[in-house]
């Protein structure tokens, strides 16, 4: 006779009960919304600025330009990638509209689809040149920032005999795409910015590609480990060049935010905060070896570093803690993160 043998629940790996913290501790967000809460309480504690109706509009709008970049480059981080041209991107975009508007009378809807044209097109450089070479992208990408940065000052300066593009509040369709990318509009006695829409509809679609589409697994396996990914048809080098498009693509948008808002650009803008976009993935939950995170985590990353700018100067605090609050960050984070994912994939 042949014996059958009934799998029982202490060998098959199917009905292995999970705890609630262990199923806690393996979303990346977690964490995040703690210490998201955490500050939020803090700071309504400390100043009563920081609740205002106008306090409350200034760190969410904050927050959203930060939160738009942190997605994007959460993703590219998830990918197993840096990119260090993400800042510089916010400035470059902006110059271009600026400058072939009011210098050379371009049509303002045309010089926004040039501006991410460019912007798409730089970012396929920095895959393929990644991807093709096997170099790091955070030495690629830091090549592609010093190019941009000198162009920038360069070409601007050259152009216009200035450093900053102004006047673009009388270029001829400003006003309707300022709809788009520059207006307000009241909430409970609140201010809101578009950016903040444009930040929770990009974060709502971020998850949703991460966790239900073939490109998402595709993002996840290529940061875990590239080499097996490709043994098994994951497309790498299409995953790599999508990704720092996503990038590029949101520098370009956060660029288009700030210049409808302000109506102004210099060639300095964004120079700085690449570093912060990555600060704020990794606070979301993002392993720097990649293969591990989420958008939302990173927005919450966005959120925290947005209330903590912010809640310092309702504070009447010195700026500079922010940096030592930055580093400080940065390191619990990294460490919170490699613990967790030890934790969670010893009881999984």
């Amino acid at each position: 006779m042949t014996s059958v043998v009934t799998p029982t629940v202490g060998n098959d790996e199917r009905v292995i009960r999970t705890s609630l913290f262990v199923k806690l501790l393996r979303r990346p967000e977690v964490c995040a919304a703690v210490a998201a809460i955490a500050i939020f309480a803090f700071f309504s504690s400390v100043t009563q600025a920081f609740l205002s109706p106008a306090g409350v509009s200034n760190w969410l709008y904050s927050s959203s330009l930060f939160g738009i970049m942190a997605v994007a480059v959460a993703m590219l981080i998830i990918g197993g990638e840096f990119d260090l041209s993400a800042g510089v991107m916010i400035g470059t975009t902006g110059l271009i509209v600026g400058v072939v508007t009011t210098q050379w009378g371009l049509n303002i809807w045309l010089a926004l689809v040039i501006a991410l044209a460019i912007a798409l097109a730089i970012g396929v450089g920095n895959a393929f040149v990644v991807a093709k070479t096997g170099l790091p992208s955070f030495i690629v990408t830091l090549a592609t920032f010093f190019i941009l940065q000198g162009t920038n000052l360069a070409l601007t300066k050259m152009i216009t005999g200035s450093v900053m593009i102004q006047g673009m509040g009388s270029v001829p369709g400003f006003d309707q795409a300022r709809v788009l990318f520059g207006s307000s509009f009241p909430l409970f006695g609140m201010n809101i910015k578009i950016s903040v829409i444009w930040w929770i509809a990009l974060t709502a679609l971020a998850t949703w590609v991460l966790l239900r589409t073939r490109f998402g697994n595709w993002t996840f396996a290529v940061g875990g480990q590239a080499s097996s990914a490709r043994e098994v048809g994951v497309p790498v080098l299409k995953v790599k060049i999508r990704l720092f498009m996503i990038t590029a693509g949101a520098g370009w948008l956060v660029g288009m935010l700030q210049l409808f808002d302000v109506s102004t650009v210099q060639a300095t803008t964004g120079i700085g905060q690449e570093f912060i976009f990555i600060i704020c993935a990794v606070v979301g939950g993002c392993l720097l070896t990649g293969g591990y995170g989420s958008a939302i985590g990173a927005a919450l990353g966005a959120l925290i570093y947005g209330m903590t700018l912010q809640g310092i100067v309702f504070a009447a605090w010195d700026n500079n803690w922010l940096k030592t609050f930055l580093g400080a960050m940065l390191l619990l984070a990294v460490l919170v993160n490699l613990y967790i994912a030890k934790r969670a994939g010893a009881n999984s």
